[in-house]
């Protein structure tokens, strides 16, 4: 009975990762939770203290590259404003929208990126 279990959890998780409706049905919460998780070693939201990267606090509706001192050319000069879509878009791929960023961490599946974004346009 023992050898069933890990493939059922190996499977369950595999469900999370890859169903984009994990990340809503999971409840209120869940974009502060992810983010935490994938973001939060390099990025603050709840204040304007940066860490390895800057803070996202307030980013929807700010220009790319504004806070001093973190950013790749590439970014500097991309025009970016930060829009819920247009960070969907950045998160799903970084490099492909900003060839050149220092950014390199990916967000594949699309149910947790739009909890992130949820959680960063409505703090």
């Amino acid at each position: 009975m023992r050898h069933f279990v890990l493939p059922a959890l190996t499977m369950m998780a595999a469900a999370w990762a890859t169903d984009p409706s994990v990340a809503q049905e999971a409840g209120p919460g869940s974009g502060e939770r992810l983010f935490r998780q994938r973001c939060g070693a390099c990025h603050q939201s709840a204040t304007t203290r940066n860490g390895a990267g800057p803070h996202l606090q307030g980013v929807v509706g700010r220009a790319a590259a504004s806070v001093e001192g973190f950013y790749s050319p590439a970014l500097r000069d991309s025009g970016i404003t930060w829009t819920p879509e247009t960070l969907e878009t950045y998160l799903a791929n970084p490099t492909a929208m900003v060839g050149g960023t220092r950014m390199v961490q990916r967000f594949n599946n699309a149910g947790e990126r739009r909890a992130i974004v949820e959680f960063l346009n409505n703090p």
